[in-house]
């Protein structure tokens, strides 16, 4: 059962990140910080060499690391050589992030999906992890199938839908079709998922689907990624929690 009351607070997207200051998004300093203000943490999981988890959200290297190639090459063995190009900090391994965080906040994990079928050994361990994990946690993912995969390997985990506008650049719109991203925009294919919750797009409310998950399905709305004044009062009157970035609630 999803404990929503322990997710209503304002969630920091990818940690309490702040470049400028060498605390970089997704790894330690940044979740750290996090926890140490009371705020839950958004964070971003996806697959290394032989379905490893690991928190990271590019499918490359390059922005952040010092190094090049895809996530999903690097083996185990490689990620202790492998240093984000400011702070320092390594690559997380997902199991690394739990026992991090141990419970003191609330956990909002996305799945990254490439919109390919789904790798079994990948949610495999982020099922199991998250099955054992002590503390409130919560799986989300842009793909249905990725959460529908996560319904039957963690049923008693719970989990969520990300959507949004699904239009103009960044909306994968090449590999899903325009016609799958207005179905995936009105949340369509989200009965096989039976999520407990949705996160939606700030920039993309008020919408008329996500009036219908608050007040009618009665499930909670997270929304992202809140950076300005005028966001934060849509997220106010659209949504149950914000996911926030660039300021400090």
């Amino acid at each position: 059962m999803f404990d929503c009351a322990a997710f209503l607070r304002p969630i920091a997207h990818r940690g309490l990140h702040r470049a400028g200051k060498g605390i970089v998004e997704n790894t330690g300093p940044a979740f750290e910080a996090a926890i140490a203000k009371g705020y839950g943490i958004e964070c971003d999981v996806r697959p290394a060499a032989d379905g490893l988890p690991v928190v990271f959200h590019d499918e490359r290297l390059n922005r952040l690391i010092d190094g090049r190639g895809l996530v999903a090459k690097i083996k185990a063995r490689e990620l202790q050589t492998l240093r984000h190009r400011v702070g320092g900090a390594p690559i997380l391994t997902f199991a690394e992030l739990l026992e991090l965080v141990g419970g003191r906040v609330p956990l909002l994990v996305e799945i990254k999906s490439e919109w390919t079928p789904p790798d079994q050994t990948f949610l495999g361990e982020i099922a199991r992890l998250a099955s054992a994990y002590d503390g409130p946690v919560a799986l989300m993912s842009f793909d249905p199938a990725v959460m529908s995969k996560i319904r039957t390997l963690a049923p008693n985990v719970a989990r969520g839908i990300i959507s949004g506008s699904f239009t103009g650049a960044g909306w994968w719109t090449r590999r899903i079709g325009r016609k799958r991203a207005v179905a995936l925009r009105h949340l369509l294919e989200s009965g096989p998922v039976a999520p407990d919750f949705y996160a939606y797009e700030v920039n993309a409310l008020p919408a008329h689907v996500i009036d219908y998950v608050r007040a009618v399905a009665g499930l909670p709305v997270f929304t992202w990624t809140v950076r300005t004044p005028r966001q934060r009062q849509i997220a106010k009157k659209w949504a149950d929690a914000m996911i926030f970035e660039g300021f400090e609630p």
